[in-house]
Formats: structure tokens, C-alpha cells, sequence
């Protein structure tokens, strides 16, 4: 049997009815980030890089709350509200990851949880 974490840190704004990370044996699924801080405010209202790069900083922290970096990441999905969007993520992702990217799926939809979100991305780490 497996064996399953299921946590939100401290350092991530606190979910409602869902985790932030799960973790299943050495690999580890962390839930589609918006550009929340830990208070759970926007951050770069209206400016998608901004949002990209707070989404990426709960990636990491998440990651880390398990022992991971973000070296760790494998897969991402991208969820953007439009294809105008799609150059901000890549050049944080390029930043990121310099010639190693973790796969990646970019899908265009027509909202966010919010309507100040333009960008959510969940991620799958391989520890180890």
C-alpha cells in the first residue's frame, strides 16, 4: 500500500476543501496555483508575468514543504484565460528551467475561480 501525505503549508494561503500537496510515496502532486499570496490576495492584478511568477513562488513552496525543489518538477498544466498569456509563462519557465523544462500542457479557458486570475498551474515533483 502506498504511502500517502496529504498537507498545506503554513507559507501557502490556506485552501478550502482541498490540499495544496499530496504526496504518494516519492511523488508528489501539488493542486492548480493561482497568484495568491499566503493571505490569499492577488498578487499582479492584471499583469499575467506577475501572476506567473507568485504561482511559480507557491509551486516552490510547496515542493519544499516536502523536502523537493523545483528541479523536482516533472509535469505541469497550465491553465490560462488567454492565448495573449502564454509568452508570460514561458519566459518564467525558461527562467526556471534553463534547458531542462519539466513537460508541459497549456490549455486556453474561459475563467478562473476568479475572474482576477489569469493564470493557475498544477505541477507533478518526482522525489528522489
Amino acid at each position: 500500500m502506498p504511502s500517502k501525505t496529504y498537507s498545506n503549508p503554513a507559507t501557502m494561503s490556506p485552501p478550502r476543501g482541498y490540499s495544496h500537496v499530496v504526496k504518494v510515496d516519492n511523488t508528489v502532486y501539488i493542486a492548480g496555483q493561482i497568484s495568491a499570496d499566503r493571505d490569499g490576495s492577488v498578487v499582479g492584478k492584471g499583469d499575467p508575468e506577475a501572476q506567473v511568477r507568485q504561482i511559480w513562488h507557491n509551486i516552490e513552496a510547496a515542493v519544499k514543504s516536502v523536502g523537493g525543489t523545483l528541479n523536482d518538477i516533472v509535469k505541469t498544466t497550465t491553465y490560462v484565460t488567454s492565448i495573449g498569456y502564454g509568452a508570460a509563462v514561458r519566459k518564467v519557465r525558461e527562467e526556471l528551467f534553463p534547458g531542462h523544462a519539466p513537460t508541459s500542457t497549456l490549455l486556453v479557458v474561459s475563467g478562473l475561480a476568479s475572474p482576477d486570475y489569469m493564470v493557475e498551474i498544477e505541477s507533478i515533483a518526482v522525489l528522489g
